[in-house]
């Protein structure tokens, strides 16, 4: 089977955001042995070359051709774009990891740190990783190489919490993908509709079937 396809939604403002999404897609195709690969939609065209609107078609074009997606869901207000995006993910019944490793809390339902409509998905599993708790013990084992381990572990867990996720039978037929898709895609708007003609979209409903994704 061809590597599955992982979208990874986030933060791309700083150089932390961006070098840190490059370094754990590079963990996470060694750690499962190149069983998942990222799309980062950092390497798509320069932002400063295009419009706001060609940015967003561009990374909801990547999102659905993905087969997976892991959100980055840290800071004290989540990324609007990102939960946007893991929303269209859920639409499309794509398994899911929200990854949080900023360790201040907050939220509103006694249990993830962060609003409350953002919970309960199917084939979503939730990742709580202390950052600094993880820097301080990986940083006295690996005192020369701290920020590899880091990372390293962290894509363990994304990589064992999407096996998991995988194990979860969609609720979609590969008919009820393909509607879901083209639904998704009239959602969006925009040119999103012309990117996925119906021919497109049977072909990618079928790759994603021999990844198990439906």
């Amino acid at each position: 089977m061809e590597p599955r396809q992982i979208y990874f939604a986030g933060d791309l403002f700083d150089h932390k955001d961006i070098s840190g999404n490059l370094l754990l897609a590079e963990a996470v195709k060694e750690v499962s042995q190149c069983r998942y690969t990222a799309i980062l939609p950092q390497d798509s065209e320069s932002n400063n070359l295009r419009n706001v609107h060609e940015i967003r078609d561009r990374d909801l074009e990547m999102l659905f051709c993905a087969d997976c997606i892991v959100a980055n869901f840290d800071g004290c207000e989540l990324d609007s774009g990102t939960v946007v995006e893991f929303c269209f993910a859920k639409m499309l019944d794509l398994p899911a990891v929200l990854l949080r490793t900023d360790f201040r809390v907050k939220g509103d339902n006694g249990k993830d740190p962060w609003n409350l409509m953002c919970s309960g998905y199917p084939r979503t599993e939730v990742l709580l990783i202390s950052a600094m708790e993880q820097y301080h013990r990986l940083r006295q084992e690996f005192p020369q190489d701290t920020v590899k381990a880091m990372h390293r572990e962290t894509a363990k867990m994304i990589v064992d919490a999407l096996d998991r996720m995988f194990m979860v039978k969609s609720r979609f037929t590969t008919e009820d993908a393909c509607g879901a898709m083209k639904f998704a895609a009239d959602t969006a708007g925009a040119t999103v509709p012309e990117l996925f003609p119906e021919k497109r979209i049977k072909e990618l409903t079928e790759i994603k079937k021999q990844r198990q994704v439906y």
